[in-house]
């Protein structure tokens, strides 16, 4: 298994290309069963979870084609199976998305409940409670989520909570149904605009796209088109800790700066001088940072995904920084290898304190999921001596090239077998 070696190299300097956004490809791909005619898509992220997608859809019959650098070409014109079994689905839970546009299209689907990142609780309550609401009949049966449908018809269904996953899902099942449905309290996180966006270019009717209430006229038919994914505000923010973190300057390429404001306010306000374009983000550090508060809510607000990385960069900050994740229950997993590395941070409930010290210490450390991997390559760019990351395939599923992109920056970063 790879694992990463670090050893901390002083403040990184010039540019990096952003990738694709993982959370908006992911749905996107699944629109390809929403219709027969082909679909082209570019700046598709190369990840572990992209992979996961693409063997997902091609056992179920799908037609894939890649060139394994940013595009892809997806036909869905026949299925020969309508289940997303088990061992595929266990290891990314962003497979319950095929769930909405195959029952849709052809009147049923079987999808194993998910799995992914062991940050806690995410059921899919809401994606069924909404496919119900618009006619489906859905069983859950050894782990197994049964719907059918001869056509679903427009409903007008009120998330009892805000979900990502499940808006995307109601809102690739709307596009056929008959008649108009409501989305009311819908996400509004920039990758599910990326995927309405997606849907009408083929043809769907999507009003109030961007606002927590989304209206879909229904149609007979959807078509193929090509389609840009957008570039990834994960990806842009977690280097741009990296570059404030090691008092550095970076230059991002291909960023969407309007999608990630909060993440750009709070390195203001840790001390970094910020500048942004309409595709372009640059950061200047060039002092320690200030410790920041921040607490993690749905879009516009500071993102969970974000979460890890602005701890490190309070572990080395001045002053003392107040975290509270509100999304997930079990998205501190990152302290205690951060606390091993010589940070000082204190955890109640769902509250993080963060006392900042001068420095940390390389250590052998081990990643528990996407987020805190990323959190613990940032604290090994700053640590005295070497710093061993393990487990990275968590890494693999979100970033592209994580250590090719920063070693090119002047990070001292290497992967090992």
């Amino acid at each position: 298994m790879d694992k990463l070696k670090i050893c901390g190299n002083g403040p990184l300097n010039g540019e990096i290309r952003v990738s694709g956004a993982k959370n908006a490809a992911l749905p996107i791909l699944c629109t390809s069963l929403l219709t027969a005619d082909t679909m082209r898509f570019t700046n598709v992220p190369m990840l572990r979870d992209i992979s996961t997608t693409q063997k997902l859809l091609q056992g179920m019959g799908v037609r894939v084609m890649t060139d394994n650098v940013h595009e892809m070409e997806i036909t869905a014109d026949h299925l020969d199976s309508l289940v997303a079994p088990y061992d595929l689905v266990k290891t990314m839970r962003a497979s319950i998305l095929v769930l909405g546009p195959t029952l849709a299209r052809f009147g049923e689907a079987t999808v194993s409940l998910p799995g992914g990142c062991a940050i806690g609780s995410r059921p899919v309550d809401q994606h069924i409670k909404g496919l119900v609401a618009m006619g489906a009949e859905v069983v859950i049966e050894h782990g197994y989520v049964k719907a059918k449908a001869k056509r679903l018809r427009g409903a007008h269904i009120v998330m009892d909570v805000v979900t990502v996953g499940g808006t995307e899902n109601l809102l690739m099942a709307a596009a056929l149904a008959d008649g108009t449905t409501i989305l009311e309290n819908a996400a509004r996180e920039p990758e599910v605009t990326d995927l309405a966006n997606c849907l009408v270019a083929m043809g769907a009717r999507i009003s109030g796209i961007g606002t927590n209430r989304l209206v879909v006229e229904g149609v007979d038919k959807l078509h193929g088109c090509e389609y840009a994914i957008m570039p990834d505000r994960i990806e842009a923010g977690t280097f741009l800790v990296a570059a404030a973190i090691t008092q550095g300057h970076l230059i991002l390429r291909n960023a969407a700066p309007r999608s990630m404001e909060s993440v750009l306010d709070k390195l203001v306000e840790a001390g970094a001088v910020v500048e942004a374009g309409d595709d372009w983000i640059s950061l200047d550090m060039k002092r320690r940072p200030k410790a920041i508060n921040f607490r993690t809510l749905p879009y516009p607000a500071f993102p969970t995904d974000m979460q890890a990385q602005l701890m490190t960069l309070n572990c080395v900050a001045e002053g003392t920084g107040v975290v509270t994740e509100t999304i997930f229950e079990n998205r501190f997993m990152h302290v205690p290898e951060l606390n091993r590395m010589g940070a000082r941070i204190e955890v109640e409930g769902n509250t993080a304190v963060v006392h900042g010290v001068d420095k940390l210490s390389g250590a052998t450390v081990m990643a528990t999921d996407l987020r805190a991997s990323a959190s613990l390559v940032l604290a090994g760019l700053v640590a005295q001596g070497e710093t061993i990351v393990d487990r990275i395939y968590h890494l693999d599923r979100g970033y592209e090239y994580i250590e090719k992109k920063l070693g090119a920056v002047g990070a001292q970063i290497e992967r090992i077998s």
